[in-house]
């Protein structure tokens, strides 16, 4: 404003010399310089004054749908999935299939060479004979001929037992008679309890021939081959490779004549017409979710292809994966065409709201005043601060629950980075 000053005095003090240097004057020149000085302070009142529109970039409040949504990575995964394991360590005698085959139920996939498996079988049946036939010995006290011959010996030390006892009888009634000798009859004694002690020893190894340890070897070694020989049965079974429904073999890693390892994965295979996609969601977001909520399913490999489905289950806890607290909901997917393949990587967005018909405005309009929503309406070229209710709101957008009318013109930024306040006069720029 000092400038303003100085300028027009400027101008009046070079009207004033003019006209004492033209001793007479000319009216002419005087309006001619008064002009000037009116056309100056219209230019340069603006300029000075500081108080020149704020120019600014502005949006409008519409209706619109809006959706807040859960964006995240997830996994394709078989819902009926089946997976063939080498039984024991050998060679892939046939494959029948490739990857991506279509499959029937029954339909034999692959064959291992089962030689060592049959001869395991053989060997392990031989071994539940022995064993069968030993346990059939503890329960008859032994083999045939050597019950046989613990009988004959049990007949014979009876027949020696009752001997004796008559033996002793006599010798007794003898002594009586005065015709034996006390010594005579001791010694027709110590032969009864010799007699005695065979027949019970006889009869002890009839009737427990076997020690308890005894028994529970022979028990283990029953148990033992009947064990082995379920397992060569089992591992002649799983030989040969059939599809247990019908399905997609998505997975080969074999190849024919290929040596495996036990436990070594052989193929997998699936029914791909409905496939689960495993969403791994961040833990601030864990808490809204629900079943039911609507899901889209995106492939990078398939761009503009949408699969659609509902939140099948919600995550019962959160794990670490990678640098991420991550919860894993599921949905499955209708997958007719067998276009999502098991195991790639896919794009999740979970609708957890979504409104339709709604005033809404562009997200960066939004400001905040202890944590109180605010914009800045423009009405008549100037700002006016609009205290507001917002509803759901995503990355770009926000629901105007209350504060504004449709189509209120808003402020965003100023386009030289001045700061915005109540009152200000702004211009509107694109």
């Amino acid at each position: 404003m000092a400038t303003y000053s100085n300028s027009c005095r400027t101008l009046k003090e070079k009207g004033l010399a003019s006209s004492n240097h033209n001793s007479g004057g000319a009216p002419r020149k005087r309006w001619t310089w008064l002009a000037a000085s009116v056309i100056a302070a219209a230019v340069l009142v603006p300029v000075f004054s500081g108080k020149s529109p704020i120019r600014v970039r502005t949006t409008t409040v519409e209706r619109a749908p809006i959706r807040a949504v859960i964006s995240t990575n997830g996994k394709v995964e078989p819902v009926v999935n089946f997976e063939a394991h080498a039984p024991i360590a050998t060679t892939v005698k046939r494959l029948l299939v490739k990857e991506g085959d279509h499959v029937r139920k029954g339909q034999l996939l692959l064959q291992l060479d089962d030689a060592d498996i049959r001869a395991q079988a053989a060997k392990a049946h031989a071994q539940i004979s022995s064993a069968a036939a030993d346990q059939s010995a503890l329960q008859t006290g032994g083999t045939q001929e050597e019950v046989l011959t613990v009988d004959a010996q049990l007949i014979k030390a009876r027949s020696a037992l009752d001997a004796a006892k008559r033996n002793l009888d006599a010798f007794r009634r003898l002594q009586q008679q005065g015709a034996a000798s006390p010594a005579e009859v001791k010694q027709a004694e110590d032969a009864l309890q010799r007699t005695q002690a065979d027949v019970t020893l006889l009869e002890q190894k009839k009737k427990d021939r076997y020690s308890q340890p005894e028994v529970a070897k022979v028990q283990a070694q029953g148990t033992e081959a009947q064990a082995a020989y379920d397992a060569a049965q089992n591992a002649l079974l799983h030989s040969n490779i059939r599809a247990p429904f019908d399905g997609t073999v998505y997975s080969l890693p074999v190849k024919q004549g290929a040596f495996v390892q036990a436990g070594d994965l052989l193929l997998q295979e699936a029914d791909l017409s409905k496939v689960l996609v495993r969403a791994f969601i961040d833990e601030p977001d864990v808490g809204r979710l629900v079943p039911g909520q609507k899901t889209e399913i995106t492939w990078d490999a398939i761009p503009g292809r949408v699969w659609n489905a509902p939140v099948y289950s919600v995550p019962s806890t959160v794990r670490l994966r990678g640098a991420r607290n991550v919860g894993e909901a599921t949905c499955k997917v209708d997958n007719q065409d067998l276009r999502l393949l098991p195991n790639v990587n896919v794009s999740v967005t979970i609708i957890t709201a979504e409104h339709n018909n709604v005033l809404t405005v562009q997200r960066d309009a939004i400001r905040l005043d202890d944590s109180r929503p605010y914009v800045y309406e423009v009405v008549d070229d100037k700002l006016k601060r609009q205290d507001i209710e917002i509803a759901l709101q995503n990355l770009t957008r926000v629901e105007i629950a209350s504060g504004l009318k449709d189509k209120a013109v808003i402020a965003l930024s100023a386009q030289d980075t001045k700061p915005l306040y109540d009152g200000a006069t702004v211009k509107v720029v694109p």
